[in-house]
């Protein structure tokens, strides 16, 4: 075999190679999105507030029919009356002039998690500053880099009224919070149902106006903000209550969360159905984990569920 052969030979077996890496990389590019690949903050963000935070539930005004106004996504203005306030949601969407376009993403965190503008006064509810204070680090920085993706929208709102003082503070500034293992899967269904998802905000009956966890998840009445007006109750998800979900499957408890449907009945329109639906199997497992594991409570809320 000549020098020229030899050298003929090496360049086709250098071609098959780089084909055959070519095509290796093809596979393994498919592959990867499903295996998981590196989630931006602005993906996790998004996925976020379309998911468990729901943020779109509250700041986004609804019709008659209890649906999203289209058009005006984050900008505010749909309001919760009590007997003590008549809160209007603010725009969030990065709007410089009636939105939060100004506010640097610490002063966005410090609300969040603080309760806290950018002047030093106070927010006041139905926004979960108790329960958002325990969002970590990494998933209140995601939250933030969404929103200041958002589409601007200008839409002044009116001021909240409060007719009873709001507090200096709702706890101790929080500065910094670790990520929770999603590997212990009771400890970040914990994360995504108290913490990003606020549950036990509604399913924890109060104690002097603030929730009682040591009966965590065994409902409450008088929840305002129904379809129509009126109060509802939440039921008691801890195993403490027979009729409750300790009786149903992994599946109906996941349908319940998703879909608003009991397994005998639809439940009424007040949790954020229609963004829960987005989470994924794998976060809807770890919250039926974290709920089955409730220290049962003996407590049954009035209002109809």
């Amino acid at each position: 075999m000549t020098f020229k052969h030899i050298r003929l030979l090496v360049a086709a077996m250098v071609a098959v190679l780089v084909a055959l890496a070519a095509a290796t990389a093809a596979v393994l590019g498919a592959l990867a999105p499903a295996a998981g690949s590196a989630e931006t903050p602005v993906e996790r963000g998004k996925y976020l507030v379309d998911s468990i935070v729901a943020c779109n539930n509250c700041h986004t005004p609804k019709n008659a029919n209890f649906e999203p106004i289209a058009g005006m996504e984050f900008a505010g203005g749909r309001v919760f009356a009590g007997p003590d306030y008549r809160a209007v949601v603010p725009n969030i969407t990065p709007d410089k002039e009636t939105g939060i376009g100004n506010w640097t993403d610490d002063q966005i965190i410090n609300a969040i998690r603080n309760g806290k503008r950018p002047d030093g006064t106070t927010l006041g509810p139905p926004m979960a500053y108790r329960f958002y204070r325990n969002i970590s680090d990494s998933d209140v920085k995601a939250i933030v880099a969404y929103l200041r993706t958002l589409k601007p929208i200008r839409n002044q709102v009116e001021k909240s009224v409060y007719k009873v003082p709001l507090p200096q503070s709702y706890g101790p500034t929080v500065t910094s919070v670790p990520d929770v293992p999603r590997t212990d899967k009771v400890a970040y269904g914990k994360y995504l149902a108290v913490s990003l998802g606020h549950c036990m905000e509604c399913h924890t009956p109060l104690k002097n106006g603030l929730p009682d966890f040591t009966r965590m998840g065994s409902g409450r009445d008088g929840l305002v903000g129904a379809p129509g007006g009126g109060l509802i109750s939440s039921p008691n998800l801890t195993p403490g209550n027979p009729d409750g979900i300790v009786t149903w499957t992994d599946d109906q408890i996941k349908i319940a969360v998703t879909k608003g449907m009991r397994p005998d009945r639809p439940l009424v329109r007040f949790m954020a159905y229609d963004w829960y639906k987005n989470m994924a199997p794998e976060d809807l497992n770890d919250i039926v984990a974290f709920l089955r594991s409730l220290k049962p409570v003996r407590n049954e809320p009035t209002v109809s569920k």
